[in-house]
């Protein structure tokens, strides 16, 4: 990891040290855009065809039987069972927090209120390329069910012996979706959003992805005929700030398990100690020996970085100006810098608060904005499985206190046809 110091740097070096590197090429948006295309006018064909192609597995029948999911429920481990059963109540206890509330207001004759209603159908992409992600499942799955979506159906990719990792399956079970698709990639995005002879057209689509995934929803999330998204996604995250009296093996072994999720993660070290800095470097060395992925990792850590900041408030500011999917703060008196910190995914606060607990138990969603749109966009939720509807009740005493304003802004925007439909009422006597 290289090592900056943030005072020394101009706002537009830091500005620049903030950009991500774009991972969508024009060449991939071609080539995405051609297996959608071909999905959108093949169907179940053109997803067997892709699927034999990227993934090598040949695919009958498409759809994951229920006998397949229960049998993968019931030759599960005890071990993985209760951890399943324990992130999954985590998660539920959380997300039950979140179910949007209905709101009524009665003034002036207005009957005003607002109903927040579920998207009817939503389909969950979940990676199984260099990992089964099961956490993602139950991310996903979780605030779907307590949301109310009548149907819910997973697409993920098969092994090339065209079967499903059981854990994947398992996963499902314990949340109570029962319809799973074999299907992976592109393919997958497009046949979700357009729909197939197998695969039902969603409203929805959630989960994250490869570039070329990245890519498919957003070209489906743009087309009127096609579906709506989650948020943009991109490679993860993590900034930990820290100052001299964090442990260096917590933050060492923080940085370790963000970097070792693919070799386009990007971990960030800002600390306010510069021997603390080298204490931390020493223990990653130190603990990157045994870990399988220490080739991935040393990838992502060729391109992060270590930044000294003078004090605890220049290091949040240089966060805010990042944005990071993650955020850990290990200071001292952590609590009195919280309120400071205004753009980041999900912020886990002190020595004892490790981002690994996020991703699989501890209950908030894991599913979180990258490439600096935290800014704007927050992680997923409960609500990002609704939609609210307002209705409107006028009597005639809310006509008469509402004609006046209305008729008078109508008419200063050269609408004249919406300044009579009040007028018309004015005098109307039910």
């Amino acid at each position: 990891m290289k090592t900056l110091t943030l005072e020394k740097m101009s706002p537009k070096k830091i500005i620049a040290l903030c950009r991500r590197p774009s991972t969508v090429t024009v060449k991939d948006m071609e080539r995405t855009s051609k297996i959608i295309s071909s999905v959108k006018k093949e169907g179940d064909r053109a997803v067997s065809r892709y699927t034999a192609m990227f993934d090598g597995a040949n695919i009958n029948n498409i759809k994951v039987s229920a006998n397949k999911i229960t049998r993968a429920w019931k030759t599960l481990n005890n071990q993985t069972r209760q951890a399943l059963i324990l992130a999954q109540k985590s998660i539920f206890d959380f997300h039950c927090l979140e179910n949007p509330k209905d709101i009524h207001l009665a003034k002036n004759g207005a009957k005003l209120s607002r109903k927040s209603i579920a998207i009817e159908k939503v389909g969950l992409y979940i990676p199984s390329g260099q990992a089964p992600l099961v956490s993602t499942v139950l991310m996903l799955g979780v605030p779907a069910k307590i949301a109310g979506c009548k149907r819910v159906v997973i697409c993920t990719p098969p092994s090339k012996s065209g079967e499903i990792n059981s854990n994947i399956l398992a996963t499902a079970k314990i949340v109570g979706i029962q319809e799973i698709y074999r299907v992976g990639g592109v393919q997958a995005i497009a046949a979700l959003a357009y729909g197939t002879e197998s695969i039902p057209k969603v409203d929805k689509i959630f989960g994250p992805g490869n570039r070329f995934v990245t890519t498919a929803k957003m070209i489906v999330s743009a087309d009127q005929d096609g579906a709506a998204i989650d948020m943009p996604a991109g490679p993860s995250e993590l900034l930990v700030i820290a100052d001299r009296f964090a442990r260096a093996d917590f933050i060492a072994a923080d940085l370790l398990s963000q970097a070792e999720h693919s070799s386009d993660s990007q971990v960030i070290l800002v600390c306010t100690d510069e021997i603390k800095i080298r204490e931390i470097e020493l223990e990653i060395r130190k603990q990157i020996l045994g870990l399988p992925r220490k080739k991935i990792i040393e990838q992502v850590l060729e391109k992060s970085y270590s930044i000294i900041a003078k004090d605890v408030n220049s290091a949040i500011k240089f966060a805010n100006t990042y944005a990071p999917e993650h955020l850990i703060l290990n200071v001292k008196n952590f609590r009195s810098f919280e309120k400071k910190i205004q753009n980041a995914g999900s912020v886990f606060l002190g020595q004892l608060s490790p981002e690994s607990a996020g991703d699989y138990a501890s209950g908030p969603n894991h599913t979180l904005p990258t490439s600096g749109y935290a800014r704007t966009w927050s992680g997923l939720s409960v609500e990002s499985f609704t939609k609210n509807i307002t209705f409107q009740e006028l009597d005639q005493d809310a006509i008469k206190y509402l004609s006046s304003p209305v008729k008078t802004l109508a008419k200063i925007e050269g609408l004249e046809a919406h300044s009579k439909a009040m007028e018309i009422r004015e005098k109307f006597n039910n």
